[in-house]
């Protein structure tokens, strides 16, 4: 038995799934948002958001989740805290299972969105927000003029540290192989930063701290010898992964896990559409989520006309 059927179904209630939902509500679609937590999912664990205009000092990304799921609301979108435990994509209607029961709707909006890879430390979770970061372009304004470290060697970890450069007194970025992975076009720059230290074939074993991040210590792969670094914060840049295992086999997904969907946000499902982290896209930013919550809306409405 069916628990309801819905014009729009949002799996995920972060800004790209709330912003769809306002967009969805307001065009007097019924819209429904499952979300198995708390509004405005990786966003809500962000501490102060700098970097979401209209907010000139910032705002709590828990508070901030929490008013877009007021504002789609407002208009009569749906919210219930479940979890989504399997869904049938390719079904007419399509068919969303929660741990509670099914839901039907005519279009899907995957809202689920990424998480960071974490070094695993014991330390870490607790420090998040307290030195520990995972995003140098959402976090690197409080360490301005301060001295931290970048873990990973890839592009992410390579952009993160030269926007670090040009805020930190000094980064140092740990790889676990002698070389970076990052393109080449990448190494010039950061020589040229001139703040930019780089030391290979390391991990970081250890975070150092009081009630914020003092340093790291790091381990030499070669010789096993550990070395202390003071710094104020650690970014972690060693890749995201996509919350995409529901889907697998069900739409199209690059060798990474992320949804294939272009500035339409349609997937290879008609009338599913994909937002947010969880999607291919050369940005993953709140204020980009936002913008692709807005396009999955009026692509769905688009969709539902030809039916």
């Amino acid at each position: 038995m069916s628990l309801g059927t819905f014009d729009v179904l949002i799996i995920g209630g972060g800004p790209g799934g709330y912003s769809a939902a306002l967009y969805c509500a307001r065009a007097g679609l019924k819209t429904l948002v499952v979300e198995k937590l708390s509004a405005g999912g990786q966003m809500a664990l962000a501490g102060t958001l700098d970097n979401y205009p209209g907010y000139d000092e910032g705002i709590d990304g828990f508070e901030l989740g929490e008013r877009m799921k007021k504002g789609a609301e407002r208009f009569g979108a749906e919210t219930v805290n479940e979890e989504v435990v399997s869904v049938d994509l390719a079904a007419t209607p399509k068919r969303v299972t929660t741990n509670r029961g099914d839901y039907l709707a005519r279009t899907v909006v995957i809202a689920t969105g990424a998480t960071h890879k974490e070094l695993g430390l014991p330390e870490e979770k607790r420090l998040v927000g307290r030195g520990v970061a995972y995003c140098a372009t959402c976090d690197g304004a409080r360490f301005k003029g301060k001295r931290v470290v970048v873990v990973g060697g890839g592009n992410s970890a390579v952009t993160d540290a030269l926007t670090l450069a040009a805020l930190c007194e000094h980064v140092t970025l740990v790889h676990r192989r002698d070389t970076l992975s990052a393109t080449q076009v990448y190494f010039s720059q950061i020589e040229n930063a001139g703040n930019i230290t780089f030391i290979g074939t390391s991990d970081v074993i250890a975070i150092e701290h009081s009630k914020k991040v003092t340093g790291v210590t790091v381990r030499s792969s070669v010789t096993g010898e550990t070395t202390y670094i003071p710094c104020d914060g650690l970014f972690i840049a060693i890749g995201r992964r996509p919350a995409t295992e529901l889907f697998t086999g069900q739409v199209e997904m690059d060798e990474n896990g992320y949804i294939i969907a272009g500035e339409t946000t349609e997937t290879s499902i008609p009338g599913v559409f994909a937002v947010g982290d969880v999607r291919t896209k050369p940005a993953r930013q709140v204020i980009t989520a936002a913008a692709d919550g807005a396009v999955a809306a009026k692509s769905a409405e688009g969709y539902l006309r030809t039916l």
